[in-house]
Protein backbone atom coordinates (compact mmCIF):
# COMPACT_ATOMS: atom_id res chain seq x y z
CA UNK A 1 0.00 0.00 0.00
CA UNK A 2 0.93 3.48 -0.75
CA UNK A 3 -1.11 6.65 -0.24
CA UNK A 4 -0.98 10.40 0.86
CA UNK A 5 -2.87 12.78 2.74
CA UNK A 6 -2.36 16.95 2.78
CA UNK A 7 -2.77 17.90 5.90
CA UNK A 8 -3.82 21.63 5.80
CA UNK A 9 -1.77 23.42 8.79
CA UNK A 10 -3.53 27.17 8.20
CA UNK A 11 -2.01 29.79 5.77
CA UNK A 12 0.69 32.92 6.16
CA UNK A 13 -0.44 36.50 5.46
CA UNK A 14 2.64 38.10 4.14
CA UNK A 15 3.81 40.71 1.54
CA UNK A 16 4.08 38.99 -1.86
CA UNK A 17 7.57 40.78 -2.71
CA UNK A 18 8.32 37.62 0.19
CA UNK A 19 6.65 35.49 -2.31
CA UNK A 20 7.99 36.86 -6.08
CA UNK A 21 10.81 38.91 -5.04
CA UNK A 22 10.39 42.63 -6.07
CA UNK A 23 11.35 46.00 -3.62
CA UNK A 24 9.84 47.25 -0.46
CA UNK A 25 7.83 44.67 1.85
CA UNK A 26 5.12 45.49 3.99
CA UNK A 27 4.80 44.18 7.11
CA UNK A 28 2.10 44.09 10.11
CA UNK A 29 3.60 46.89 11.58
CA UNK A 30 4.39 49.01 8.21
CA UNK A 31 1.38 47.84 6.48
CA UNK A 32 1.10 51.44 4.54
CA UNK A 33 3.57 50.05 1.67
CA UNK A 34 1.26 50.08 -1.22
CA UNK A 35 2.18 46.04 -1.97
CA UNK A 36 -0.39 43.15 -2.00
CA UNK A 37 -0.78 40.78 0.37
CA UNK A 38 -0.80 36.76 -0.58
CA UNK A 39 -1.65 33.79 1.39
CA UNK A 40 0.52 31.51 1.58
CA UNK A 41 -1.04 27.81 2.84
CA UNK A 42 1.28 25.42 4.92
CA UNK A 43 0.77 21.88 3.94
CA UNK A 44 2.26 18.66 5.19
CA UNK A 45 2.20 15.24 3.75
CA UNK A 46 1.20 12.67 5.37
CA UNK A 47 2.33 8.92 4.24
CA UNK A 48 1.02 5.26 4.51
CA UNK A 49 3.24 2.89 3.76
CA UNK A 50 3.10 -0.98 3.85
CA UNK A 51 5.33 -0.48 6.79
CA UNK A 52 3.96 2.45 8.70
CA UNK A 53 3.79 6.54 8.18
CA UNK A 54 6.12 9.28 7.37
CA UNK A 55 5.27 13.25 7.98
CA UNK A 56 6.48 15.12 5.27
CA UNK A 57 7.34 18.70 7.02
CA UNK A 58 5.81 19.70 10.13
CA UNK A 59 3.77 23.19 9.54
CA UNK A 60 4.20 26.26 11.56
CA UNK A 61 3.54 26.38 15.49
CA UNK A 62 0.19 27.21 16.87
CA UNK A 63 2.11 29.80 19.49
CA UNK A 64 3.89 31.36 16.51
CA UNK A 65 2.80 34.48 17.51
CA UNK A 66 3.15 34.49 21.16
CA UNK A 67 6.71 34.73 21.38
CA UNK A 68 7.80 31.23 19.96
CA UNK A 69 9.15 33.05 16.53
CA UNK A 70 11.58 35.07 16.26
CA UNK A 71 9.81 39.07 16.38
CA UNK A 72 10.85 39.88 12.74
CA UNK A 73 9.38 36.80 11.43
CA UNK A 74 6.03 37.32 13.63
CA UNK A 75 5.73 40.86 11.80
CA UNK A 76 6.31 40.05 8.21
CA UNK A 77 4.32 36.60 8.36
CA UNK A 78 0.99 36.43 9.93
CA UNK A 79 0.26 33.07 10.61
CA UNK A 80 -3.99 32.33 10.05
CA UNK A 81 -4.50 28.72 12.03
CA UNK A 82 -7.60 27.49 13.40
CA UNK A 83 -7.86 24.86 16.24
CA UNK A 84 -9.03 22.49 13.45
CA UNK A 85 -5.75 22.98 11.19
CA UNK A 86 -3.28 21.90 14.22
CA UNK A 87 -1.42 19.54 13.29
CA UNK A 88 -2.59 17.17 15.74
CA UNK A 89 -6.32 17.33 14.92
CA UNK A 90 -5.07 17.30 10.97
CA UNK A 91 -3.32 13.91 12.37
CA UNK A 92 -6.63 12.78 14.13
CA UNK A 93 -8.49 13.58 11.20
CA UNK A 94 -6.75 10.15 9.88
CA UNK A 95 -6.83 8.05 13.28
CA UNK A 96 -3.12 9.31 14.25
CA UNK A 97 -1.29 10.69 16.84
CA UNK A 98 2.29 11.67 16.69
CA UNK A 99 3.56 8.81 18.10
CA UNK A 100 1.88 6.71 15.42
CA UNK A 101 4.97 8.56 13.15
CA UNK A 102 7.88 6.22 12.10
CA UNK A 103 9.18 8.95 10.06
CA UNK A 104 9.78 12.47 9.49
CA UNK A 105 11.39 14.22 6.68
CA UNK A 106 11.92 17.90 7.20
CA UNK A 107 12.22 19.47 3.23
CA UNK A 108 14.65 22.81 5.61
CA UNK A 109 14.84 24.33 8.64
CA UNK A 110 12.91 27.43 8.07
CA UNK A 111 10.12 28.18 10.46
CA UNK A 112 6.92 27.53 8.49
CA UNK A 113 8.36 23.77 8.11
CA UNK A 114 9.85 22.87 11.82
CA UNK A 115 7.18 24.03 14.22
CA UNK A 116 6.08 21.37 15.14
CA UNK A 117 9.28 19.29 15.35
CA UNK A 118 8.65 18.18 19.14
CA UNK A 119 5.91 16.29 18.32
CA UNK A 120 8.36 13.68 16.73
CA UNK A 121 11.11 13.38 18.95
CA UNK A 122 10.90 9.92 19.52
CA UNK A 123 11.00 9.75 15.55
CA UNK A 124 13.54 9.06 12.71
CA UNK A 125 14.22 12.85 11.57
CA UNK A 126 15.72 13.16 8.04
CA UNK A 127 16.97 16.86 7.45
CA UNK A 128 19.11 18.46 4.81
CA UNK A 129 22.64 18.17 6.60
CA UNK A 130 23.71 21.78 4.69
CA UNK A 131 20.61 23.66 5.95
CA UNK A 132 20.81 22.28 9.11
CA UNK A 133 24.30 22.66 9.97
CA UNK A 134 23.58 26.51 8.28
CA UNK A 135 20.51 27.13 10.26
CA UNK A 136 22.32 25.51 13.69
CA UNK A 137 24.74 27.82 12.79
CA UNK A 138 23.21 31.17 12.70
CA UNK A 139 20.99 30.64 15.64
CA UNK A 140 24.52 30.51 17.16
CA UNK A 141 26.52 33.11 16.66
CA UNK A 142 24.55 35.81 17.50
CA UNK A 143 21.64 36.83 19.56
CA UNK A 144 20.50 39.73 16.67
CA UNK A 145 17.61 37.08 15.29
CA UNK A 146 17.01 39.65 12.40
CA UNK A 147 20.23 37.94 11.42
CA UNK A 148 18.80 34.41 11.66
CA UNK A 149 16.93 34.54 7.90
CA UNK A 150 13.80 32.66 8.74
CA UNK A 151 14.89 29.87 11.06
CA UNK A 152 13.61 29.55 14.57
CA UNK A 153 15.66 29.12 17.21
CA UNK A 154 13.13 27.11 19.51
CA UNK A 155 12.48 25.26 16.94
CA UNK A 156 16.19 23.88 16.71
CA UNK A 157 16.38 23.87 20.07
CA UNK A 158 14.39 20.53 20.09
CA UNK A 159 16.68 17.50 21.11
CA UNK A 160 15.25 14.55 19.03
CA UNK A 161 16.42 10.89 19.19
CA UNK A 162 17.95 10.66 16.12
CA UNK A 163 18.61 12.91 12.74
CA UNK A 164 19.53 11.54 10.02
CA UNK A 165 21.52 14.34 8.08
CA UNK A 166 20.89 13.75 3.82
CA UNK A 167 23.37 15.11 1.37
CA UNK A 168 22.61 12.79 -1.53
CA UNK A 169 19.14 11.60 -3.49
CA UNK A 170 17.54 8.12 -2.20
CA UNK A 171 14.72 6.14 -1.88
CA UNK A 172 13.01 6.36 1.41
CA UNK A 173 10.66 3.20 0.94
CA UNK A 174 9.01 1.76 -2.23
CA UNK A 175 7.70 4.61 -4.32
CA UNK A 176 9.18 7.27 -2.24
CA UNK A 177 11.99 9.44 -3.33
CA UNK A 178 13.90 12.04 -1.69
CA UNK A 179 15.86 14.66 -4.03
CA UNK A 180 18.21 17.67 -3.09
CA UNK A 181 16.94 20.60 -4.40
CA UNK A 182 19.25 23.38 -2.53
CA UNK A 183 18.99 27.10 -3.42
CA UNK A 184 16.19 28.85 -1.24
CA UNK A 185 18.10 27.09 1.88
CA UNK A 186 22.09 25.79 0.98
CA UNK A 187 20.15 22.49 1.64
CA UNK A 188 16.63 21.36 0.51
CA UNK A 189 14.84 17.92 0.13
CA UNK A 190 12.15 17.58 -2.23
CA UNK A 191 10.11 14.30 -2.73
CA UNK A 192 8.85 12.38 -4.99
CA UNK A 193 6.19 9.70 -4.74
CA UNK A 194 4.69 7.13 -7.13
CA UNK A 195 1.45 5.82 -7.01
CA UNK A 196 -0.26 2.65 -8.04
CA UNK A 197 -3.40 4.65 -8.89
CA UNK A 198 -2.94 8.60 -9.72
CA UNK A 199 0.52 8.15 -10.82
CA UNK A 200 3.35 10.18 -9.69
CA UNK A 201 3.58 13.44 -7.43
CA UNK A 202 6.12 16.04 -7.56
CA UNK A 203 6.87 17.89 -3.93
CA UNK A 204 9.53 20.27 -4.02
CA UNK A 205 8.26 22.57 -1.06
CA UNK A 206 10.05 25.90 -1.26
CA UNK A 207 12.31 25.02 -4.61
CA UNK A 208 9.20 26.10 -6.09
CA UNK A 209 6.38 28.55 -3.99
CA UNK A 210 3.87 29.16 -6.65
CA UNK A 211 3.06 28.34 -10.06
CA UNK A 212 4.37 31.62 -11.36
CA UNK A 213 7.56 30.98 -9.64
CA UNK A 214 7.48 28.37 -11.54
CA UNK A 215 7.23 29.58 -14.90
CA UNK A 216 8.65 28.90 -17.11
CA UNK A 217 10.70 30.97 -17.30
CA UNK A 218 11.75 30.46 -13.36
CA UNK A 219 10.86 33.36 -10.37
CA UNK A 220 13.32 34.31 -7.86
CA UNK A 221 11.79 34.22 -4.65
CA UNK A 222 11.49 36.43 -2.17
CA UNK A 223 13.66 34.45 0.48
CA UNK A 224 16.63 33.58 -1.69
CA UNK A 225 19.58 31.59 -0.22
CA UNK A 226 21.80 31.01 -3.29
CA UNK A 227 20.95 31.91 -6.55
CA UNK A 228 22.59 29.87 -9.18
CA UNK A 229 21.67 26.74 -7.20
CA UNK A 230 17.88 27.97 -6.80
CA UNK A 231 17.59 27.99 -10.47
CA UNK A 232 19.56 25.12 -11.31
CA UNK A 233 16.73 23.19 -8.56
CA UNK A 234 13.66 24.35 -10.45
CA UNK A 235 14.73 23.36 -13.81
CA UNK A 236 15.13 19.97 -11.91
CA UNK A 237 12.19 19.90 -10.86
CA UNK A 238 10.47 20.50 -14.28
CA UNK A 239 13.14 18.06 -15.51
CA UNK A 240 11.44 15.45 -13.13
CA UNK A 241 8.01 16.35 -13.42
CA UNK A 242 8.48 15.89 -17.39
CA UNK A 243 10.39 12.46 -17.10
CA UNK A 244 7.54 10.80 -14.54
CA UNK A 245 4.51 12.10 -16.20
CA UNK A 246 4.19 13.71 -12.92
CA UNK A 247 1.94 16.37 -11.41
CA UNK A 248 3.92 19.07 -9.07
CA UNK A 249 2.45 20.51 -6.24
CA UNK A 250 4.30 23.67 -5.10
CA UNK A 251 4.42 24.65 -1.43
CA UNK A 252 2.85 28.00 -1.18
CA UNK A 253 0.34 27.89 -3.87
CA UNK A 254 -2.76 29.86 -2.40
CA UNK A 255 -4.96 29.04 -5.70
CA UNK A 256 -3.61 25.49 -6.32
CA UNK A 257 -4.02 24.60 -2.89
CA UNK A 258 -7.88 25.12 -3.09
CA UNK A 259 -7.96 22.80 -5.63
CA UNK A 260 -6.27 19.64 -3.47
CA UNK A 261 -7.91 17.11 -1.64
CA UNK A 262 -7.19 17.10 2.12
CA UNK A 263 -7.00 14.95 4.78
CA UNK A 264 -8.94 12.58 5.83
CA UNK A 265 -9.44 12.26 1.73
CA UNK A 266 -6.24 10.80 0.50
CA UNK A 267 -4.19 10.30 -2.92
CA UNK A 268 -3.46 6.32 -3.69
Amino acid sequence: MLRFYILDTGYLKTDKNNVVANSTIATRSNPDVKHTFYNLPVMCILIQHDNGWILYDTGSNMNAMKGHWAPDIADAYDLHQTIEQNLEVQLALVGLRPSDIDTVVLSHMHFDHTGNVHLFKHADIYAPKADFEYAQTMVRVTNDYTQWVGYCKNDLDVVVDHYRLVEDDFELVPGVEVVNLPGHTPGLLGLIIHLEKEGTFVFPMDAVYTMEIYGPPGKASGLLGQRPEYFKSIERVRYLTNKYHATMIPAHDWDLFQTLKKAPLYYE
